[in-house]
């Protein structure tokens, strides 16, 4: 796969612009939605672009695997895995709010070789490849330069699972309110990375996150320049783990001081 990332690239961002119309046709309707926790939520609009871009992969990656969050969500990463997210902020996606995308990665069985994450609503399509850099709609991106805690924007993210960890998750978010310039909270953690990558926030922690929420995003970060890594206990990242920090790279020591190491 590596002597032909670009290519693989081009037919993998066709694919999640065909999975953007679907939900640009689809956003505003009425759906139907269903449960499949108290608050975790599934829509036919999920099932539709997942089983369009499983089929659409398929033809690029023939011996290619799929995790993917709403029918093959216990996939083992092993040999080459597309990591799907068909509608990352599905409950954005239910009330007609516009912070929802779709991201979509191939890993090699270990690491990413190249990501998109498209928003189709906000017209972004925000794309890496191993070794070849990260881009929104074509224009290159880096991350941003701000060096101060007191100067930065972060983002962060609250889990379906918000009663059963909401003592760390308020003990976090208060130490970052009283630090940084400001928290924000969009609800999609693909469309987090994309924006950390893009400079547009300086930071992005979130605890309980899949796989696919967060495997496109991470490769846009590190390919603009930014750092990715765990926290509590601090450390690599690697897919699957409980918590992420990822940054420009130049506040990451400072966040993890205070997210507790």
């Amino acid at each position: 796969m590596d002597g032909d990332i670009e290519g693989l690239l081009a037919r993998t961002r066709e694919a999640a612009a065909a999975a953007g119309e679907r939900i640009r046709a689809d956003f505003g309707a009425p759906q139907d939605v269903r449960r499949k926790g108290r608050i975790d939520l599934v829509t036919a609009t999920d099932l539709a672009v997942e089983a369009l871009l499983k089929d659409r992969l398929a033809a690029i990656v023939p011996e290619a695997a799929f995790l993917a969050e709403e029918t093959a969500a216990a996939t083992a990463l092993d040999g080459p895995t597309w990591i799907i997210d068909p509608l990352d902020g599905t409950t954005n996606f239910a009330h007609s709010f516009p912070f929802v995308c779709t991201s979509v990665a191939l890993y090699d069985g270990r690491e990413p070789v190249l990501g998109c994450v498209n928003a189709p609503m906000l017209g972004q399509m925000f794309c890496a490849g191993r070794g070849l850099g990260a881009f929104c709609n074509g224009q290159r991106l880096a991350v941003s330069g701000v060096d101060r805690v007191e100067a930065a924007l972060v983002a962060t993210g609250f889990p379906y699972a918000i009663r059963e960890n909401l003592d760390e998750i308020m003990a976090d978010l208060r130490g970052m309110l009283a630090e940084t310039q400001g928290i924000r909270r969009p609800g999609s953690a693909a469309l987090d990375l994309a924006y950390v990558a893009a400079g547009r926030f300086d930071a992005f922690y979130e605890l309980a996150l899949n796989p696919w929420d967060v495997a496109a995003g991470v490769l846009l970060v590190t390919e603009a320049g930014g750092r990715v890594g765990g926290y509590r206990p601090s450390g690599p990242y690697r897919l699957g783990d409980f918590r992420i920090l990822a940054s420009n790279g130049r506040l990451h020591e400072a966040m993890l001081g205070l997210l507790g190491g």
